[in-house]
């Protein structure tokens, strides 16, 4: 398992409709080692805690084997015309890794990398603003049905990060998976 990017952004506007809202899913990619507190990445910010970041979802992480689907779903749509790759970091993500699959990994797993150490806490909800961010209102719904939705993290081990490391999965209880987590969150979103 590796962490192929580390990507942070800051909070500015984003067009959702016609309503400008305030976000920070579009992150960037960073190079060198990432500072990693008990809230997330140093040079990360939420625009709205109570959905993402705090002390359950500091750190947001995104498996790479989905990003095909996602090209193939904007061309779908008629977002995009070519067949160009997303950049990491686009999904909204603060580390893009590759190797860990939600069906593979359950709240309370940790991820043990070489300076801190991250525990799996739930899946990921999509909102409107990812749905403005793929250019197709479906995008949330594509996100459940497709069950790549990625993972939250919080902070166990303060230290950093950075592109390039290994990383490697110490089970938890397993009494959850992030799969049947996205699954009841899938229920409630639909409903």
């Amino acid at each position: 398992m590796k962490l192929l990017s580390v990507n942070v952004g800051q909070v500015r506007k984003l067009r959702v409709g016609e309503r400008q809202l305030p976000s920070a899913i579009g992150k960037q990619t960073v190079s060198g080692a990432v500072a990693v507190g008990k809230l997330g990445l140093q040079g990360d910010t939420q625009a709205d805690d109570s959905v993402h970041g705090g002390l359950s979802k500091a750190v947001y992480a995104y498996p790479l084997e989905h990003y095909p689907f996602w090209q193939q779903q904007r061309r779908d749509h008629g977002v995009s015309l070519f067949d160009e790759d997303l950049p990491h970091g686009f999904m909204g993500e603060n580390l893009t890794i590759a190797g860990l699959l939600e069906q593979d990994v359950w709240a309370g797993d940790e991820l043990h990398f070489p300076d801190c150490v991250l525990r799996v806490t739930e899946a990921r909800s999509p909102c409107g603003k990812f749905a403005a961010v793929m250019g197709f209102a479906g995008a949330p719904k594509a996100m459940f049905e497709g069950n790549t939705c990625g993972f939250y993290l919080a902070v166990d081990v303060p230290g950093t990060l950075q592109a390039g490391q290994s990383f490697t999965l110490k089970p938890g209880s397993r009494s959850v998976s992030i799969a049947t987590s996205l699954q009841a969150k899938r229920y409630k979103h639909v409903r």
